[in-house]
């Protein structure tokens, strides 16, 4: 079954303080991994924290990249979530392993909304927590109750 969109989960270690705590660079990053993963870049937001670390998020109009460091400890987490089966999320994540000079680094990806249907819903959207007529989901969908 086709997924709508993947979404890599990127762990860097042992990055240089001040790469890290340099917040033009970092966006500079983003940018360019937006490139190089066949991404349209939309718009930015980047925030320099106190004394140390920064956090910055591109919008795509296939989803975002983000990334949030910790210079104290060497240490960047990023998430680059890409939809359209043109798109490149792992040369991204590539391009962020070598920017930000990661020595060690883990990367997972994630295949998302592979139960979501693949049109467009004919009636109003339905809760998540709405029971579900297909049992094909081995994760049950529970359902609230008052009382």
């Amino acid at each position: 079954m086709a997924s709508m969109g993947s979404h890599c989960i990127l762990e860097m270690y042992n990055c240089p303080a001040g790469i890290l705590n340099d917040l033009a660079f970092v966006r500079e990053a983003i940018r360019d991994a937006a490139e190089v993963s066949g991404s349209t870049l939309l718009h930015e937001i980047q925030h320099a924290f106190s004394p140390q670390g920064v956090t910055a998020l591109a919008l795509l109009a296939e989803s975002h990249i983000s990334v949030h460091t910790w210079p104290e400890s060497g240490y960047a987490a990023a998430d680059v979530f890409t939809c359209g089966e043109h798109t490149l999320p792992e040369k991204a994540c590539e391009l962020l392993v070598t920017r930000l000079q990661a020595r060690r680094y883990a990367l997972r990806r994630l295949e998302r909304g592979l139960q979501a249907p693949h049109q467009q819903p004919s009636s109003a959207p339905i809760p998540a927590d709405a029971p579900q007529e297909d049992d094909s989901c081995p994760v049950r969908n529970f359902v609230r109750t008052s009382g």
